[in-house]
This record gives C-alpha cells, sequence and structure tokens, in this order.
C-alpha cells in the first residue's frame, strides 16, 4: 500500500488511497520513513486514519472501467469478459462510490441478477466483480474496510446440464448451419461435435497447427494453461480442409460475439429448443465413452484435467445401457452352487 523511494539523501514515503489524494512524506533516515508508513498502514487497517482532504468521487464502475482495461485485456478470453463488464456496468450499483459500497448493495444486486439469469450466471458475475474489488484493494490503494463481495451469502451453482441431441437434431442443426451466410459456421459446429472442443479453442486455433498427415491438431493456450495436441476425426478433417484458407491464419476467424449472434440465429432458424453452444462439447465427450474410450483418453482429447468434472458429462443414456445389459448371457445360479 505504501512505497518508499530515495530522492537524492532522503526517503520519500508514498500512499496511494482511493477516494483521496495520495498521501506524502519524506524522511532522512530510511529507517524512519519505513516506520511511519508502517504506523500508517496499520491506521488504515483499523480504520482510524485521519485525513483531512475531501474524497474523490470514484465509482464501483471506475474500478471495473480499469480492471477492463488493465487486467481483462491481458486476458485469453478478453472478449467474452469484456461483453459482460460493459454490460453490467449498466447496473445502478456501478454508479455507487467505492468508498459508500456496503454488502446491502451487493445483496441487491445479487437479487435482482437473479431474477434475470441463473444462478451460475448470477455468481460468476460476483466473483467477477469480487476479483476487481480485491485488486483494487491490495494493487491499487482503495481503502474498504473489507471486500462486501465476500461478505454476503452467494447464490448455488447450477446443476450441471446433460442436454443431448435427440433422434433427427444433428441433422436438423447442420441443416441450419449451412442456411447460415458465414462460410465457417457450419465446419466449427461439425468439428465441434466430433472433437469436443471448447469454442474459444476453436476461435483461437491457426491453420498452421493443423496436421493433416497425422490427422491432429494442436493446441498451444489452453484454457488450464497447458498445451495439448488432440486427434481428429476423418469427418473433421474433411471439413477444415473444404473450408477456404484466411488472411489471418485462423481456421474459423470468427469473433466470439458473431459466433453466438449465428447461434441464436440458427436455434431459431430450425427450432431447436434449449440448446446451448457448449452442450456441443458434451454431446462428443459421452461419444467418446459409448465409443469405448477410457476415461484417461477421452481427458487427452478434451483437455479436462480434473477428472471429478469429466464425470459429469458422461451421462449415457440409461436405454443405451438396458439395451447393453439385455445382452449379457443369461447365468443359471442354481447350476454354480
Amino acid at each position: 500500500m505504501a512505497s518508499i523511494t530515495k530522492r537524492q539523501n532522503k526517503w520519500q514515503v508514498r500512499i496511494r488511497l482511493s477516494n483521496y489524494p495520495t498521501i506524502t512524506k519524506t524522511f532522512n533516515l530510511k529507517s524512519h520513513a519505513m516506520a511511519w508508513a508502517k504506523l500508517k498502514e496499520i491506521q488504515i487497517e483499523n480504520g482510524n486514519l485521519e485525513i483531512d482532504s475531501k474524497p474523490t468521487k470514484e465509482t464501483v464502475g471506475d474500478v471495473l472501467a480499469r480492471y477492463l482495461k488493465e487486467r481483462t485485456s491481458k486476458k485469453k478470453s478478453s472478449e467474452v469478459e469484456e461483453i459482460k463488464i460493459k454490460r453490467l456496468m449498466l447496473d445502478p450499483i456501478f454508479k455507487i462510490e467505492c468508498n459508500n459500497l456496503r454488502p446491502i448493495h451487493i445483496i441487491k444486486f445479487r437479487d435482482e441478477r437473479l431474477q434475470k439469469v441463473s444462478g451460475g450466471t448470477t455468481l460468476r458475475d460476483l466473483s467477477l466483480l469480487s476479483h476487481a474489488i480485491t485488486i483494487a484493494m491490495k494493487e491499487w490503494g482503495f481503502t474498504l474496510a473489507a471486500n462486501p463481495v465476500k461478505q454476503i451469502t452467494k447464490p448455488k451453482q447450477n446443476p450441471p446440464r446433460d442436454r443431448r441431441l435427440e433422434l433427427g437434431e444433428e441433422e436438423l442443426l447442420l441443416k441450419g448451419c449451412r442456411a447460415a451466410l458465414n462460410p465457417y459456421f457450419k465446419a466449427l459446429v461439425v468439428v465441434a461435435l466430433e472433437i469436443g472442443m471448447r469454442h474459444s479453442e476453436l476461435l483461437r486455433l491457426e491453420r498452421e497447427h493443423i496436421n493433416f498427415d497425422q490427422r491432429t491438431a494442436y493446441l498451444p493456450t489452453t484454457k488450464n494453461g497447458s498445451p495439448r495436441t488432440i486427434p481428429l476425426s476423418s469427418r473433421a478433417i474433411e471439413e477444415i480442409r473444404n473450408i477456404p484458407t484466411h488472411i489471418s491464419g485462423k481456421v474459423f476467424p470468427i469473433s466470439e460475439t458473431a459466433l453466438r449472434g449465428q447461434w441464436r440465429r440458427t436455434m431459431k432458424r430450425t427450432g431447436i429448443k434449449n440448446l446451448r453452444l457448449h452442450d456441443l462439447r458434451h454431446e462428443a465427450t459421452t461419444r467418446f465413452f459409448e465409443l469405448g474410450l477410457n476415461i484417461m483418453e477421452v481427458s487427452s482429447i478434451t483437455g479436462h484435467k480434473d477428472l471429478k468434472m469429466l464425470k459429469r458429462y458422461t451421462h449415457i443414456k440409461a436405454q443405451d445401457l438396458a439395451l447393453k445389459l439385455g445382452e449379457l448371457p443369461v447365468v443359471d445360479i442354481r447350476r454354480m452352487v
């Protein structure tokens, strides 16, 4: 919170505070500067630092705007988070001055979000806001007594989705994709169904990282931070071969915003209900298990590091299991006695 720098033969302490001008004081000895800085930090933590200056008017929105500029822009999924932040900043809570922010404001924000979106989405919104406030307190000199987001009850996470394609839906989906104006959209959907890649990974996929002879794709950056090489099915390879090579080098030169918009229009065009883009990853992963791949083989393709998380993608249909059980030979237990 306090920084100490040497200026000529003296030591200057600078303390940057959210909503207040920077406090500075110069000492002849470094030990005196450190002692004074420590005293002020203790006063700040105890909430009894006396400041004569009038507070500035920085708002929660100002914090999020700075977070967007300094943090979000460096993330892999920056486009998605930027859209989320700009949408959230329309909420009245972001007009509140930081020094006036209280848990009651966060509770109101939480409850209003829960009326519009799911518990999982609300939880992610709160996590984003909490991280921005924590960064502001730790690194930007904001002097809130505590992070108010951490003082409220969080909404429950949604139960994991297990939506799979029903009979005839894949054909209907691909027919709708072919009607799209974007020449890359249908191929992206097919590859997602075949390989189970995250759509963010598909959007970052470079053509130079496709080995057509070995039928593999190399992903240098992934969500979990580890690069991986994944196998491509014959159908996926064929789709990639047949789409135009783009000057950008991207296999699928589509923005996140355009992809989501295209998906919504396709759902409307086809009349398919309650199917999300991420459901294609679940569908592909489940098909891998139905083909007989073990959990480690599937993990190497999908990139799941947490095998517990991977298990929730294996909702094999009960009727399929019943058919397999019906094929087992009947054993007469009496003959075994």
